[in-house]
C-alpha cells in the first residue's frame, strides 16, 4: 500500500499525456499511438527553448534526431535501452518511433508541447530513408 504522502502517476491510454506539471517543468508519458509507429512517422519536431529528456520504460523505441539541410534531413537513429536517460538538446529536430507495447517517460519544460514546438513534414524520399534507418536500428541487438 502506498503511503498517503507518496503520490503515484501512470498513463495507460494511447499517446502523449503530461501528468505531473509543476511551475517550470513537467513529466509526461508517451505510449504507442499509430502515428508514432515504426513505418508511420511523417514529421520531425523541434523545441527552441528547452531540451527534452526521454527514458524508455518498456518495449522498443527508436529515438530519431535530424539535421536539416538543403538536401533534406540527415537522420540519426538510436534504439533506446530501458532505464537509460536520453537528452535531445534544444534546437535539435527529433521524433520517436514506437512499437505497440512501448512506454516512454518524458521530462521537459512545462507546456512545451503547446507553446514551444515547430513541426516539419517529411517528403516521400525522407520518409523512405527514415523508415529504412528505423528498420536497421530495430534489428540492432543489445
Amino acid at each position: 500500500m502506498t503511503p498517503a504522502i507518496i503520490q503515484t502517476y501512470v498513463h495507460t491510454g494511447e499517446g502523449f499525456h503530461p501528468f505531473f506539471i509543476r511551475e517550470g517543468w513537467q513529466v509526461a508519458q508517451l505510449n504507442y499511438i499509430e502515428p508514432q509507429g515504426f513505418q508511420a512517422i511523417t514529421k520531425m519536431e523541434v523545441h527552441r527553448r528547452t531540451d527534452e529528456v526521454f527514458i524508455l520504460l518498456k518495449g522498443t523505441a527508436i529515438l530519431i534526431a535530424g539535421e536539416a539541410g538543403e538536401e533534406g534531413f540527415i537522420f540519426h537513429c538510436l534504439r533506446m535501452e530501458p532505464g537509460l536517460t536520453y537528452n535531445i538538446p534544444m534546437d535539435t529536430w527529433h521524433n520517436i518511433a514506437l512499437e505497440e507495447s512501448a512506454q516512454v517517460m518524458i521530462v521537459e519544460v512545462n507546456d512545451t508541447h503547446l507553446t514551444d514546438v515547430t513541426y516539419r513534414e517529411l517528403n516521400p524520399e525522407e520518409k523512405t530513408r527514415l523508415y529504412k534507418e528505423i528498420q536497421d536500428e530495430r534489428s540492432t541487438a543489445f
